[in-house]
């Protein structure tokens, strides 16, 4: 059984349809990120599941009993939001407690829930603050320990380390993972932060325009993209996406031809597919002075140095392509080889955008 299921749900406001049909079903325990740029749904999709927005369209089960119905109160989730929403006039120990108060938990039990949250975050010493008093990675901490204490079944969590800055967010990712590992509530994270979904999530929901792209592992999102929107979204930089042709067992890339690789031959032929695309990630782009088996002459535009990593700006016909590599010393203008590697290669179709799927040699 599924801890959360969507069966073609549908959300409008008013005339706008913000999301379309979605089927999603996340299990029980999982750490699920819905990922996807501002105004994609994702954040509605939270909103459906803690019964803050009611569904246009469709059925939501939670636990295996349809939802649609029923008060956000009776739904059992804790949920975080990006601007913390602390009582301002409620010390840290009231604020962490006050949800338990008000659903008349004993005293003990809420001393006791208060006290190991407050532990697990390091919160000690700032219990009788107020939250004027506490920087914002200890707000943040104080929102997380709030939602913790309740011990809902669903921990909801809409873009919650967006104004903390990037070495706070960077320990904050850890102790999200720490903490749903010592719990293993039914974890769905919002954010259009790819390093946090890659980071923290079991599985990526990536969105867009109210559609699902794809879901699946952070791995597999990032390495089998399902289409070009995938493709491009995830990495920074993102894939390059070149138009080319097939000429019988030729490869066309600009103005180059190379044999078209042999474990790809088979794989594009029977896509069905006339017209395609390439993908490549700037990382597997591989520049060297000398030609290998699979080799296009290019000359360097641009270079920028990013301390541990070179970027190399060259272009292929009107397509302006990067390549990043650790080390590498060419100079601007310099004339170049790409040297292609046929196995982090991706085809898809350029009518669809879908990716053709991967010959079964490539692991």
């Amino acid at each position: 059984m599924y801890s959360i299921k969507f069966e073609n749900v549908s959300k409008s406001f008013g005339k706008t349809k913000v999301i379309n049909n979605l089927n999603l079903n996340i299990k029980k325990g999982e750490r699920m990120i819905l990922l996807g740029q501002s105004g994609c749904g994702k954040s509605t999709i939270l909103r459906m599941i803690s019964g803050l927005e009611t569904i246009t369209s469709g059925d939501l089960y939670l636990n295996g009993e349809r939802a649609n119905d029923i008060d956000s109160g009776d739904r059992s989730i804790a949920m975080v939001f990006q601007n913390y929403a602390l009582f301002p006039h409620m010390t840290i120990t009231e604020n962490i407690g006050y949800g338990l108060k008000i659903n008349k938990e004993k005293k003990e039990v809420i001393k006791e829930r208060v006290d190991e949250a407050v532990r697990i975050l390091n919160l000690e010493g700032l219990e009788g603050r107020y939250p004027r008093e506490l920087s914002g990675g200890q707000r943040q901490r104080v929102a997380l320990a709030r939602a913790l204490v309740k011990r809902g079944d669903f921990f909801l969590l809409d873009e919650p380390l967006s104004n903390l800055d990037a070495q706070l967010r960077g320990h904050a990712r850890k102790e999200l993972v720490k903490i749903h590992e010592m719990y293993k509530q039914t974890f769905i994270y919002v954010t259009h932060d790819q390093v946090e979904a890659m980071t923290i999530g079991d599985r990526i929901a990536l969105m867009n325009q109210g559609d699902l792209q794809m879901l699946d592992t952070p791995h597999n999102v990032y390495h089998r993209p399902s289409n070009i929107f995938v493709a491009t979204f995830i990495g920074s930089p993102s894939m390059n996406i070149i138009p080319v042709n097939i000429e019988g067992n030729e490869l066309i890339i600009g103005d180059n031809r190379i044999k078209l690789p042999e474990i790809w031959l088979k794989h594009i032929n029977n896509s069905g597919s006339k017209k395609l695309k390439m993908g490549i990630r700037p990382e597997d782009v591989v520049l060297s002075a000398t030609p290998g088996e699979y080799s296009l002459p290019v000359e360097i535009k641009y270079i920028e140095d990013y301390g541990n990593r070179i970027g190399f700006y060259f272009n292929i016909h009107e397509d302006e392509v990067i390549s990043i590599m650790s080390e590498g010393d060419f100079s601007r203008n310099a004339k170049v080889y790409w040297n292609v590697k046929v196995n982090k290669l991706h085809f898809f179709d350029s009518e669809t955008t879908n990716s053709i799927g991967y010959p079964s040699e490539i692991k």
